[in-house]
């Protein structure tokens, strides 16, 4: 499940579901994702997801695109009836793809053909037009002969980066992160430059945000003081202004909003 916010009432308003890609790709690709709602008769609902460090592409009428790793949080409205289609990659996963550093495209949006070339406007035809599962076997194929045949060891190691950064709520820090992964500091950002397209410290704080987040959506007794230093905030103050700078309300209040 994406990082949405308020997901208690967003699922009410529309349904998510995942493929996993071929096996070839799974080193690459997360896995396919399907956003379907029928707003019809309703009022339009906005629905705000926070920034995760990987790439997405996304199929939708009208909008087929790359997008890049969005710096802050985002939003979709949703109206009427309809449906997306997205592929999302693991961090470090688009850079084969793209063949330029990820940190080109952060923020940006660049239509399939952008970054495909041509023969992607046939692929977003297919897929628009297609079921589920038909759609993800048309971007296995697509995806499958442009993929390498293994992931690059650099793409390895920033993948297994971000992911520990995600798994231990102990990392704080950019140096604690190069010291777990056995690289130097300055070796861990340019990696993250051109295979993420955000720094380490970004994903790290980043990563520490989604957990509050999901704490305070939980329903659970929400601790702000112990949650804070389990975050690696220095205090309860500090993890609120960042959490509301990001989410757009403080934590407590959000915690009461579910």
């Amino acid at each position: 499940m994406p990082a949405i916010l308020h997901p208690a009432a967003g699922l009410r308003k529309f349904r998510f579901s995942t493929v996993e890609p071929a096996p070839a790709l799974r080193p690459f690709v997360a896995h396919y994702w399907i956003v379907s709602w029928d707003l019809r008769g309703e009022e339009p609902y906005e629905q705000r997801v926070l920034p995760y460090p990987a790439v997405n592409v996304t199929f939708t009428a009208g909008r087929c695109r790359v997008a890049g790793v969005p710096r802050g949080r985002f939003a979709e409205v949703l109206r009427g009836a309809g449906r997306v289609f997205g592929a999302r990659f693991h961090p470090g996963g688009f850079r084969p793809f793209l063949g330029a550093p990820v940190s080109s495209i952060t923020g940006r949006f660049l239509p399939v053909e952008a970054v495909f070339g041509p023969e992607a406007r046939g692929l977003a035809d297919a897929v628009l037009a297609a079921g589920d599962p038909a759609a993800a076997a048309l971007m296995d194929d697509f995806l499958g002969t442009r993929a390498p045949a293994d992931p690059d060891a650099a793409a390895t190691l920033v993948a297994g980066a971000v992911a520990r950064a995600a798994a231990e709520p102990g990392i704080t820090r950019v140096d604690d992160l190069a010291a777990v992964v056995g690289v130097g500091v300055r070796r861990l950002q340019r990696l993250f430059a051109e295979y993420v397209g955000v720094g380490p410290k970004w994903v790290i704080r980043r990563h520490r945000l989604h957990e509050a987040a999901a704490r305070a959506a939980s329903g659970a007794a929400l601790d702000l003081v112990a949650l804070a230093a389990e975050l690696g905030y220095a205090d309860q103050a500090h993890l609120t202004r960042d959490f509301a700078s990001l989410v757009g309300e403080p934590p407590s209040r959000y915690a009461r909003a579910q």
